[in-house]
């Protein structure tokens, strides 16, 4: 089985050693570009969100280069996110593709259901090892944010903004690699020391806060990049999600932490 999945922000590096640990082979489709864009712009509805055209670029990319088996989340929501998989499978057969779609319906706050889902896709893995996979996943996600915050406060009072940029992109690299939590944990605190440490300017910075649908603030390639060039420009950007809150909402039910989403409906 040769596992796949869409990009959405560094998504892609909890999910590539999530996959591995589940012992599935992993083909991460590429990072999303023009060409991307417009295989997903040219199979899809015309009238269908810019998310869902771009997961379709990047299935059809990741189809290109052997993937066999494509992974999914499900559920419900404000949009019709619960229907991107079932539009997706059609439109890809209907292309001619031949594989496999597996769809991760939301565990309704029960953990459990989620490792069942997850140990039924790796078939070789033990629940134990599939617990174990989502742990360590778990936690180079949560590494990667430490990261993308501090440089969401670094950046726009950086001296030397490349410097920036590049502590922050082999910090992401290394985590991608690591195959423990202490080896992520070790990553994450000396880059974002070096990242605090660098020359900062003294003036005050103009503070902007990133609201809007979900997947085009998570996603930089839907947002041309925005708080990366903010930042560029002196400004701070704060988002208000992050992946970690999706997954925790979407997929975990929030059982990991609390969730502010549903506080706010609620109220």
């Amino acid at each position: 089985m040769k596992v796949s999945f869409p990009h959405m922000g560094h998504l892609y590096i909890p999910l590539k050693t999530l996959f591995k640990g589940l012992k599935l082979e992993v083909i991460a489709p590429p990072p999303i570009s023009q060409k991307t864009m417009e295989l997903g712009v040219k199979y899809s509805p015309e009238f269908a969100c810019l998310p869902l055209k771009i997961n379709m670029g990047n299935f059809i990319e990741a189809l290109e280069q052997g993937a066999d088996t494509i992974v999914m989340a499900g559920g419900w929501g404000p949009c019709r996110f619960g229907y991107y998989a079932q539009v997706e499978r059609e439109i890809l057969q209907e292309l001619g593709y031949d594989f496999k779609m597996v769809v991760l319906e939301a565990p309704d706050s029960r953990i459990s259901e989620l490792l069942l889902q997850l140990k039924a896709l790796g078939e070789k893995a033990s629940v134990r090892e599939a617990y174990k996979a989502i742990r360590f996943a778990w936690k180079k996600l949560v590494a990667i944010e430490k990261l993308e915050k501090t440089l969401e406060y670094c950046l726009p009072r950086a001296i030397d903004k490349n410097y920036m940029e590049t502590v922050f992109e082999r910090a992401l690299q290394a985590i991608d690699e690591a195959e423990s939590q202490q080896e992520v944990e070790k990553i994450a605190q000396e880059s974002l020391r070096e990242m605090e440490k660098s020359p900062c300017k003294g003036a005050e910075v103009l503070k902007i806060g990133l609201v809007g649908e979900i997947y085009t603030i998570l996603e930089p390639a839907s947002n041309c990049h925005v708080a990366r060039c903010l930042g560029r420009l002196d400004a701070q950007v704060s988002r208000s999600i992050y992946v970690s809150d999706w997954v925790n909402d979407h997929l975990f039910g929030g059982y990991l932490r609390k969730s502010n989403h549903k506080q706010i409906i609620q109220s």
